[in-house]
């Protein structure tokens, strides 16, 4: 991994990694830090996709194609390592158990858009909500960022409303809800979770253990 490195570079709030439609060389590990991943339309509209921290990879779909299918914006001070893309199969064919990592990473990507597809089309503003709690709680846990039940949340309801697909007074609504229904103390951008298994159940989910995630 020493001699696939390049570099590391560091990003302010709001700074991209990369936009849409953009053409790199580069693959990037989250060192520290938030990020989401996100598409937008022509007007402006925008569909955040996916959130990344540290131990994530981000750039792989853009091995795949000339451009990117998709842009990363930094939530928090976010540095990265960097890697050459076209030396990723040389990687791959030295460290056989790395290509593994990565396509547990890539699987598990693909399991939260099946997630997130079912949250836009059919799950009610609570359930919607409710589960990306529960879910960034969940994954975040497995990174060892949660301390005591609490996690510090770098997005906002805005944030909330771009990944869900419902207006910025629905999310504002919905977490008053929650706050109330006792599972969950959410002050400025501190999320606690009191019960997560009736986080769970308002989310109309079946509450797993945390995975043992790969870190790159």
């Amino acid at each position: 991994m020493k001699t696939f490195k390049v570099s590391e570079i560091t990003l302010n709030v709001g700074q991209s990694v990369y936009l849409e439609g953009e053409t790199s060389d580069k693959l990037y590990t989250i060192l520290e830090g938030w990020a989401f991943r996100y598409k937008s339309m022509p007007d402006g509209r925008r569909q955040i996709v996916n959130y990344a921290y540290q131990g994530d990879f981000l750039g792989l779909q853009n091995s795949m194609t000339d451009k990117s299918p998709h842009g990363v914006e930094a939530l928090t001070i976010l540095r990265l390592c960097v890697f050459q893309k076209a030396r990723l199969p040389s990687l791959f064919e030295k460290q056989p158990s790395l290509a593994l990592d990565l396509t547990w990473l890539a699987a598990r990507e693909e399991r939260f858009l099946d997630e997130g597809l079912l949250s836009v089309g059919r799950r009610t503003a609570r359930e919607k909500v409710s589960y990306l709690l529960w879910y960034l709680h969940t994954r975040a846990l497995e990174a060892g960022l949660t301390f005591d039940n609490t996690l510090f949340l770098p997005m906002n309801q805005q944030h909330f409303a771009d990944t869900l697909g419902i207006s910025l007074v629905y999310v504002n609504r919905t977490l008053q809800r929650l706050r109330s229904s006792g599972c969950l103390t959410l002050t400025g951008r501190t999320l606690v979770i009191h019960d997560k298994t009736r986080l769970a159940e308002l989310a109309g989910i079946d509450p797993k253990r945390p995975e043992r995630r790969p870190i790159i």
